[in-house]
């Protein structure tokens, strides 16, 4: 069925000329000429203009082939578009969207040029997504018609379109791009003039912190992206989406908002400039953080540093039986996920009360599988058999993995081991799922520090894949075998990474997170369009406030406090209405209120 098509009788921008015809531009008149625009697409180079055509061509041919058009209404959209080199073109559009490249000399030059071609009432809109839209606006004769228009790319599937006021921006010129983009199908969010605006802005600073993480060896290239894949649901990982949106155009719009802000977390990673100089920007060029087939190609082929497929794992230590130690939610899931792969699971609480209670959630959980077909009443009933409660750790004294999941607490935690170490027999590993406390506490709290290592899981234990397996400067080579075996066996994804505070996935999300209050705070834009503009955007599952109630406002300010106390970056001290709200007791959905409201359970 053909997608229904807008009323151009609805808006006064009619015609449309769209100056620079790349990618982005050449969407955007897609996008246009589909909702029955006429448009003028103009580019310095002729060939540039015959290979927007020939892209429209393919693309409205695409969509005919997948019923989103008629061919008759293909013909129409195509018959609306007509291309120039000459900007004089541009004369008879009530709207010019120009997506020429990110320099202020290109692009106020083309503004100072279009002064003089359009009508007194045309509106010009920027494209861009780092450069200072006042600035341009500054250097046209008429600041007031002159905005930011950002659509992401690909412009015809991207819902998101940023509009940007400067302080010099008319409201009716605002207002009638906005109804534009309604008219598009898109989702206009209005943001004031700042580099990076909302999607972008939150984006490229956690785009930088991970590729800082790379070049410092932190972790490898494809356990950064898997972390972030599997642990936050991202459909990307940050190094493949910088080798996507190109090394050279993240280092540009890095450099713009490190100008306006002076935040380090800002400043672009060292590798991104080298990579750029050396001509490394990504799948434009083939090469940039991973090796592609040819330059323009999503394929990417094995190199230099790609793990090898064929490599004898290290031998580990056999595990037949596991002992997971807690009462909550998380040592519930993880007893769950073992006793799912076959292990004997011993789950032992501070009381045999609360180790039952644990046990009875986990039935609770096979029970929902049974419901939903996912187990049969057998299976479920053979795992849940393999459960044990006990009220002591003495319980663990046969295991030969033994994983803790009480409360993120140090002291406690120190405790616990060296409880498991009196316990616990020689050779059986110790693992802590902390989040955020060094894991080489734990282990020095036990005489067998080389035996202590980090499994933290995400939360639902029993269906999120990640697991990130974290090594002290302590630990042996034969307990990280062993824990990656494991890994395998259960069916879950490990990374490797070393002990310091948020291993992979929590030392860039919360960043993000954090630099997504601050907005608000700073009143730049509402929780619900820096949500949606993430979402839309960026590809999130959740956007940063959603995200922020779920995970608690308390949890959140904890872990911002522990990378803040680690990393020294002041642009990682907690956002004061962050600080404000756990004060006043609003931590999100437990409480029935944190930047949004919710009903109470």
């Amino acid at each position: 069925m053909a997608a229904p098509q807008s009323d151009p009788s609805l808006s006064p921008l009619k015609t449309i000329a769209v100056v620079g015809l790349g990618t982005m531009g050449t969407g955007i008149a897609e996008v246009l000429a589909k909702a029955g625009r006429e448009v003028i697409g103009i580019d310095v180079s002729e060939a540039q203009a015959a290979k927007a055509l020939a892209a429209l061509e393919t693309a409205t041919a695409r969509a005919v082939a997948h019923g989103r058009l008629t061919e008759e209404e293909r013909a129409d959209a195509l018959g609306r578009v007509r291309t120039s080199t000459d900007l004089t073109a541009a004369a008879d559009a009530d709207l010019v969207i120009e997506v020429a490249p990110e320099s202020y000399e290109i692009k106020q030059q083309i503004l100072r040029d279009l002064d003089g071609v359009v009508r007194p009432d045309a509106i010009l809109a920027t494209g861009t997504n780092a450069l200072s839209v006042t600035r341009l606006a500054a250097g046209s004769a008429r600041p007031e018609r002159v905005l930011g228009l950002h659509f992401f790319n690909p412009a015809p599937a991207m819902k998101l379109v940023e509009v940007v006021s400067s302080v010099l921006t008319a409201p009716q010129a605002v207002a009638a791009v906005t109804d534009l983009a309604v008219e598009l199908g898109k989702e206009p969010v209005a943001v004031g003039d700042r580099p990076g605006f909302v999607a972008d802005g939150l984006l490229f600073g956690y785009l930088n912190q991970a590729a800082a993480m790379y070049e410092a060896k932190y972790a490898s290239r494809e356990d950064i992206d898997a972390a972030m894949r599997l642990g936050c649901g991202l459909p990307m990982g940050p190094l493949a989406l910088l080798d996507l949106i190109g090394i050279d155009t993240a280092r540009t719009v890095l450099d713009a908002m490190y100008a306006e802000s002076r935040d380090r977390l800002h400043a672009p990673a060292p590798i991104l400039g080298q990579l750029s100089e050396a001509g490394l920007t990504g799948r434009k060029a083939g090469r940039g953080f991973y090796t592609y087939r040819a330059p323009g190609s999503a394929t990417v082929v094995p190199d230099a540093l790609t793990p090898a497929a064929d490599g004898t794992p290290a031998a580990g230590r056999e595990v037949r039986s596991v002992g997971v130690a807690g009462s909550g939610t998380m040592a519930s899931g993880i007893a769950e996920v073992f006793a799912k792969a076959g292990y004997e699971v011993v789950l032992a609480a501070r009381t045999e009360e609360k180790a039952r209670a644990a046990r009875a959630r986990v039935g609770a959980s096979l029970a929902r599988s049974v419901d939903r077909g996912r187990l049969t009443a057998e299976a479920a009933a053979g795992i849940l058999d393999r459960i044990v409660p006990a009220g002591s750790y003495d319980a663990f004294a046969g295991v030969d993995l033994a994983v803790e999941a009480v409360a993120e607490d140090l002291d406690v935690k120190r405790q616990l081991f060296a409880a498991l170490d009196k316990v616990c027999r020689p050779g059986a590993v110790l693992a802590t799922t902390t989040s955020s406390l060094p894991v080489v506490a734990c282990a020095r709290a036990t005489t067998r520090p080389q035996d202590v290592i980090g499994m933290h899981f995400f939360n639902p234990a029993p269906a999120m894949k990640l697991v990130e397996v974290v090594r002290t400067v302590l630990t042996g080579d034969e307990a990280h075998a062993t824990v990656r075996g494991v890994c395998e066996r259960i069916g879950k994804h490990a990374v490797d990474c070393g002990d310091r505070a948020g291993f992979i996935v929590n030392a860039l999300l919360f960043p993000y997170l954090n630099n997504a209050v601050k907005m608000v705070q700073e009143h730049y834009a509402s929780p619900d369009d820096i949500d949606a503009a993430m979402k839309l955007g960026g590809g999130y599952p959740m956007g940063p406030f959603e995200l922020l109630d779920v995970v608690g406002l308390d949890v959140s300010l904890a872990i911002e406090k522990v990378l803040h106390r680690e990393f020294r970056e002041p642009g990682l001290a907690p956002a004061p209405l962050l600080e404000h709200l756990v004060a006043a007791g609003c931590l999100g959905r437990k409480t029935g209120r944190g930047f949004r409201e919710h009903a109470r359970r």
